[in-house]
């Protein structure tokens, strides 16, 4: 039998008794996959601190081709645990707001984090100026793993966090809105994509039992995705090395991709009530 470090069990059933009340699926059943999914978000967390300590620090140094070649690899890991990270709004919108969000866009002094340091890299292609940002950046992935740390993840959030990535994909990821400058938005994709499967897989033998069929569906959309992403990487043999510019991606194959994203935001948006989250 797996076993997990005392304070994430004592946090999943601290919660559990509360959510699943009127579930079908037991409560304990429920321990096992809220525990892998915190495992998996602090694993992710650890390396969005590394690799931000290496981003921010080539924009410090100046090195504006490092820090540009860092910029996309780097998100993946914010993208892949957003349902969690943004249970914290006041970090979400330091890290990962949008010039949209503001009034005065990039000149709103309250514009920061990482497409604030987007539209220097790759509209401006300069590093000038944006020392205090990179550190800012950086203060806020520090402070936000620490508060992740001590979370108690609900059962509810963790189950509704698939959808919420795949609906933000059909929301900002297709239109190509979410890095407009770097042109990066398939690494993005990409990790919205990893963390709503990571949160299928783990809920999957649960799902199953309730309807084999939803789980293929899913699986089979999951698939088709991944098939079209996998046509626009650098390299088919290494994963590492990302994805062409957005620029090159078909309308006919963003209109692929919208598809099924689409239809994989509607089927796990049933799943906490399949499990008797809702």
């Amino acid at each position: 039998m797996k076993t997990y470090p005392q304070w994430i069990i004592a946090g999943a059933l601290s919660l559990l008794t509360l959510s699943s009340a009127q579930a079908d699926v037991a409560p304990e059943a429920l321990i096992g996959p809220v525990a892998d999914y915190k495992l998996y978000v602090l694993d992710n967390l650890e390396m969005l601190v590394t690799e931000t300590e290496a981003f921010t620090g080539a924009i410090q140094d100046g090195d504006l081709e490092q820090a540009q070649a860092l910029y996309a690899p780097t998100r993946v890991h914010y993208e892949r645990i957003e349902p969690i990270a943004e249970l914290f709004a006041d970090l979400d919108a330091s890290i990962d707001a949008r010039e949209d969000d503001y009034e005065h866009g990039v000149e709103d002094p309250d514009f920061t984090g990482f497409h604030r340091l987007e539209y220097a890299l790759f509209h401006d292609e300069s590093t000038a100026g944006m020392d205090a940002y990179a550190q800012g950046l950086m203060d806020d992935v520090n402070d936000l793993e620490q508060r992740i740390q001590a979370l108690t993840f609900p059962p509810e959030t963790v189950v509704g966090g698939g959808a919420a990535l795949m609906e933000e994909v059909a929301a900002t990821k297709v239109s190509g809105e979410e890095d407009r400058y770097s042109r990066t938005d398939l690494w993005d994709f990409q990790g919205n994509v990893d963390g709503a499967r990571q949160i299928f897989a783990l809920f999957k033998p649960l799902a199953a039992q309730e309807d084999p069929d939803f789980v293929t569906r899913v699986e089979g959309n999951f698939d088709d995705v991944e098939a079209t992403l996998a046509e626009y990487r650098i390299d088919a043999d290494d994963p590492e090395a990302g994805f062409v510019s957005y620029d090159e991606v078909s309308d006919a194959d963003r209109r692929a991709l919208a598809g099924p994203v689409t239809v994989l935001a509607e089927d796990l948006s049933t799943l906490r009530g399949m499990l008797g989250l809702n």
